[in-house]
C-alpha cells in the first residue's frame, strides 16, 4: 500500500492510497468546514446541507442523480460533523471517473431545492424531538451545553427546534459560498489505481475551481474554565443516565495519545475498569463505557452509567471514585499494555476497506494532523 499527498495549484489537498487487494475505489471529499462554523443562530446549517447536497443541482434533479448513482450499482451520501463536511463515493474502478465528475456537479452547484429543503426541515425537527425521549442523548446534550456554553460544540448537529425552524434556501447558498472552495477541500482516495491517476482525474474535474479567502469563522474556545456542577432532568424512564464531563485536549495538543489511552482503559469494553468494577463486580449498571471524541478544538473527556432509577447515587459515586482513581493511582505495566494493545488494535481494524483508508487518512488531513499521523 502507497500513500501520498499532493496539493494542487488550487489548494485542493489530494490523499492517494493505492491499494490494489480489491477493484473498488472509495473516495472522501472533506470540506474544513463543521458544525463548529455555524453562527449560534443558525445552529444546524451543516447538517442540512449535506441532507440537501445530493438532491438536485443545476443541471440535475435529485432522481437524475440518483439514477446515475444506482445505474452502476456505486454509493454517494453526504454527511456533517462538528469538525467537517464530507462527499463520500464508493464505486468500482471502471466507473470511477464519471462518478467523481457527478461528485463535482453536486459540490461545486448545488441548487438547493425549495421542496427538499422544507422535507429535511421537517425531518430534522421530528429527529430533534425523537432525541428528546431518549435518555441518553438527553444527557448528554446536558453535559455537552455545560461544557461549552455558547458555542456550537454545545448544541447537537442537528440544532435545535427554533434554529433549524429558521434555516431557508438563503442560508444554505450562503454557507455553501462561503465555506466550499478548492482550497478548503482534502480529496482522499483508496483503491486500485496510482498516486498520478488519481490526481490526473482530480485536475479533470476539479483543476479550474478558482480558490477564495476563508475567513475564520467559529468562536474561540480559549476562555473555557472549570465550572463544576450538577444538571438533573426528571423524566419517567426505567433507568437512569449518569454522565460526568471533563474539559478535554484537542487533537493537536499533546495530551491527545494519552488521553485516548486512559478513555480505552476506563470504559472500552466488556474488560475495561468501569465494566469490571462497577458491573461485574457490583452489579450496579445495565451499560458503562467511557468517551473521549477526537477534536480540532478542546475536546471532551466523560464516562457514563445506565442504572436503576434507586441506584443513581450510588453509580454516581462510583464513576467519580473511578475516574479521580486515575488521577491518584499509577496505571500498572500491565494495565497500561493491555491498554495500548486494545487501543492499536482497534485502530487497525478501522483501516480494513478502502472506504475506512480514505476516510482515515482523508479526516486526519482535514483535522490538521497530516497523514504522517499515523503513519
Amino acid at each position: 500500500m502507497t500513500i501520498q499527498r499532493t496539493v494542487l495549484d488550487n489548494g485542493i489537498v489530494v490523499i492517494s492510497i493505492e491499494n490494489s487487494a480489491a477493484d473498488i475505489i472509495a473516495s472522501r471529499i472533506f470540506f474544513r468546514v463543521g458544525s463548529q462554523c455555524e453562527p449560534l443562530e443558525k445552529m444546524g446549517l451543516s447538517h442540512l446541507l449535506s441532507a440537501v447536497a445530493t438532491k438536485g443541482t443545476e443541471q440535475l434533479s435529485s432522481i437524475e442523480i440518483a439514477e446515475r448513482v444506482e445505474s452502476v450499482g456505486a454509493y454517494l451520501s453526504a454527511d456533517a460533523a462538528n469538525d467537517y463536511f464530507v462527499l463520500s463515493l464508493k464505486t468500482v474502478s471502471t466507473d470511477w471517473p464519471e462518478m467523481l465528475q457527478l461528485a463535482a456537479e453536486i459540490l461545486r452547484s448545488p441548487s438547493f431545492p425549495e421542496s427538499e429543503v422544507e422535507l429535511e426541515k421537517q425531518l430534522t425537527i421530528q429527529g430533534i424531538r425523537s432525541q428528546k425521549e431518549q435518555p441518553f442523548t438527553v444527557a448528554y446534550e446536558q453535559l455537552r451545553r455545560v461544557i461549552y456554553p455558547n458555542h456550537p460544540y454545545g448544541t447537537s448537529i442537528l440544532g435545535t427546534e427554533a434554529t433549524a425552524s429558521s434555516l431557508n434556501r438563503t442560508d444554505l447558498e450562503w454557507y455553501h459560498q462561503t465555506h466550499f472552495h478548492p482550497n478548503n477541500m482534502v480529496i482522499s482516495i483508496a483503491g486500485r489505481l496510482t498516486a498520478e491517476e488519481a490526481v490526473e482525474q482530480v485536475e479533470r474535474v476539479f483543476g479550474d475551481w478558482q480558490p477564495k479567502e476563508i475567513l475564520p469563522t467559529q468562536p474561540q474556545l480559549s476562555s473555557l474554565t472549570a465550572n463544576p456542577c450538577q444538571v438533573k432532568t426528571p423524566q419517567e424512564t426505567q433507568q437512569s443516565i449518569v454522565m460526568l464531563g471533563y474539559h478535554g485536549s484537542s487533537v493537536q495538543e499533546k495530551d491527545y495519545a494519552i488521553l485516548k489511552l486512559l478513555s480505552t482503559y476506563l470504559g472500552n469494553g466488556l474488560s475495561s475498569r468501569l465494566f469490571v468494577e462497577l458491573r461485574e463486580k457490583r452489579g450496579l449498571a445495565y451499560d458503562v463505557s467511557a468517551f473521549y471524541p477526537t477534536r480540532q478544538l478542546a475536546s471532551m473527556f466523560a464516562v457514563y452509567i445506565g442504572t436503576a432509577p434507586e441506584n443513581t447515587e450510588t453509580a454516581f459515586d462510583g464513576l467519580r471514585t473511578e475516574v479521580e482513581r486515575l488521577g491518584n493511582t499509577k496505571l500498572g505495566s500491565e494495565e497500561l499494555q493491555t491498554a495500548k494493545n486494545k487501543l492499536l488494535g482497534q485502530y487497525a481494524l478501522g483501516k480494513q476497506t478502502n472506504a475506512q483508508l480514505a476516510q482515515v487518512y482523508g479526516w486526519y488531513e482535514t483535522l490538521g494532523l497530516g497523514i504522517e499521523f499515523d503513519l
